[in-house]
């Protein structure tokens, strides 16, 4: 009888655990064979009661997580607080070898972008990966200041209208 309880109790913890999403499954991590991600990368803040501009140079960094397989970076866009397009740093597809990352530069001086700015990165890989940690990192010093900060990219779908 002891034995036939312990197994009721002990399925009935396991259906539990189940349903609560306390048992790990091989799926907790989805793969992806392709993302648009959208990052953030303010290339100015603004500070004091006057709302004085802090230029901040912003790098945009591409991270391939898995310990297997390469992605391509198909386009990096930089667009303004406007949505308007400022510039694309990747003409051709770039190969990023596993564990391997890239990173794009704005410069400090270059205020194009504007506070709202943020890029739009595509990626692809011929079978499913853990996808890349996309991030933009944001510095800058004036007059014995200096401010650092990073954004994390958010995967977004694209209209096919």
């Amino acid at each position: 009888m002891n034995r036939l309880r312990f197994c009721i109790i002990f399925f009935g913890v396991l259906l539990s655990a189940a349903a609560t999403g306390a048992v790990a499954s091989a799926d907790a991590i989805p793969l992806s064979d392709g993302q648009t991600v959208y990052v953030a990368g303010y290339s100015h803040i603004y500070s004091g009661d006057r709302e004085r501009p802090m230029l901040l140079a912003v790098t945009v960094s591409i991270r391939n997580t898995d310990l297997v397989r390469a992605i391509v970076v198909n386009s990096v866009d930089y667009i303004d607080s406007g949505g308007k397009l400022v510039k694309q740093y990747v003409t051709e597809p770039v190969v990023v070898g596993p564990m391997g990352s890239i990173r794009y530069v704005v410069p400090e001086s270059d205020k194009a972008g504007g506070s709202g700015a943020n890029f739009v990165v595509r990626w692809k890989s011929a079978k499913p990966v853990n996808p890349p940690i996309i991030e933009s990192i944001m510095i800058g010093t004036q007059m014995q200041q200096g401010i650092s900060f990073t954004s994390r990219g958010q995967q977004i779908l694209e209209h096919h209208d």
